[in-house]
């Protein structure tokens, strides 16, 4: 689906991306910890934000039943509602892992919620961000099975499920994710393989963005797209805590310290 851009005046503040927090993930005890130090981050960008975009897999599992949301992650949440209360724009997009999300957050705290990368103009720049998953060359299986999950009829049967048989379900299958499962080694950077890099590269010899912001891969990255164009990876919040601000010149990549 073409989404048509969106225009952020930033007024003297800047944007900032974070993505793959991955809460719930790889257990209650540890995500917890993960949740205080996003909160702290949250609130440390908050007098200088013009927007905060959640750029996907922000839960490590989300299903939105008729009346039934994911038990947890109430500091997390309460604390965007907070910023949503001081007029702070926030935007989320859904990753491999919280891609069915539906109206929850737009309904409940005017969250618009995005299935698909979008195009920004901000200050006479371009900007195309997303997830990332499904993008790019290779990946088939996945492209597959995103295909199965997606699907409506997929969506209608799990929903049948009882919530607490669904997300413990859930919770098992995202057990062996790349978040949870360092030791496959997935987060190497793969040189001309970088499959986001190479979907920048056929963008941009479509349409000239100045940046392309992507998440998914869970390695910070800063590479060169064209001579005017630059692609950034978010990294990932279990082990980097990485984010990414845009001052309506620059986009820089920096570190949570905490």
């Amino acid at each position: 689906m073409q989404l048509p851009p969106l225009d952020f005046p930033l007024n003297g503040k800047k944007l900032y991306f974070a993505s793959d927090f991955h809460l719930g993930a790889p257990n209650d005890a540890e995500s917890k910890v993960r949740e205080k130090r996003i909160i702290q981050w949250l609130d440390s960008v908050a007098d200088d934000a013009a927007a905060v975009l959640l750029v996907g897999d922000i839960f490590d599992f989300w299903f939105e039943y008729g009346q039934v949301i994911p038990k947890g992650f109430i500091p997390f949440i309460s604390k965007i509602h907070q910023l949503r209360e001081r007029g702070i724009p926030i935007i989320f997009f859904t990753g491999n892992h919280d891609l069915w999300m539906k109206d929850y957050f737009t309904i409940e705290l005017g969250i618009p919620v995005y299935t698909h990368p979008i195009e920004l103009k901000v200050e006479g720049k371009s900007i195309l961000v997303g997830h990332g998953d499904g993008l790019g060359p290779g990946d088939y299986s996945y492209k597959r099975l995103k295909k199965v999950f997606t699907n409506p009829v997929s969506k209608w049967l799990f929903r049948w499920l009882h919530p607490d048989l669904g997300i413990k379900i859930a919770k098992a299958w995202s057990g062996h994710s790349r978040i949870s499962n360092t030791e496959k080694d997935e987060n190497r950077f793969l040189g001309d393989g970088e499959w986001l890099w190479a979907y920048c590269k056929e963008i941009e010899a479509k349409k000239h963005h100045d940046y392309y912001i992507f998440g998914h891969r869970h390695l910070p990255l800063e590479l060169e797209v064209g001579s005017n164009s630059t692609y950034f990876n978010l990294g990932e919040w279990v082990t980097q805590n990485t984010f990414l601000t845009f001052d309506g010149q620059y986009a820089k990549l920096s570190t949570f310290e905490g």
